[in-house]
């Protein structure tokens, strides 16, 4: 791997970053009923660490002399996150968040072989700072998706 692939997952991975806020927050709005209260509260305290994350990504970027995407590069990927029609559909939103954050994992750990490779272990210790975070957020909500299937 280059600096070059290095710089493009980063710039891929500030982008879902930026997506994964806007989803969480508006699914953390429209959600509707008892039964989602907890999983509304936890997508909520998520945002801010997502976009710590972000910001995180932004500064490497500019580091290595390249810079983060604006909103005109924006392509959403994460349509199973989407909000759902009925907004007591509190598990299609769980199923959302677990496909959004494989894939950040994937992206992660995808950074952290290219940064190994290019010789990078500034961006290879932030990429395993991050996939860490994302780990925990995966775990959290695997736990949700059993709660909800026995319901």
């Amino acid at each position: 791997m280059t600096s070059t692939e290095v710089v493009e997952i980063l710039q891929r991975a500030y982008q879902d970053e930026f997506e994964t806020v806007m989803n969480y927050q508006t699914n953390a709005i429209v959600l509707d009923g008892v039964h989602a209260e907890e999983v509304k509260a936890s997508l909520q305290a998520d945002i801010q660490e997502e976009l710590d994350h972000a910001q995180q990504l932004g500064r490497r970027l500019k580091q290595l002399e390249s810079r983060p995407p604006g909103s005109a590069a924006f392509d959403a990927r994460q349509d199973s996150l989407q909000p759902p029609e009925d907004t007591t559909d509190v598990y299609s939103v769980i199923r959302g968040v677990l496909d959004a954050e494989t894939t950040a994992i994937e992206t992660y750990r995808s950074l952290i072989e290219a940064a190994g490779e290019a010789n990078d272990p500034v961006t290879e210790g932030i990429a395993v700072e991050i996939l860490t975070d994302e780990e925990a957020h995966r775990t959290e909500f695997r736990g949700f998706e059993k709660e909800y299937k026995d319901d």
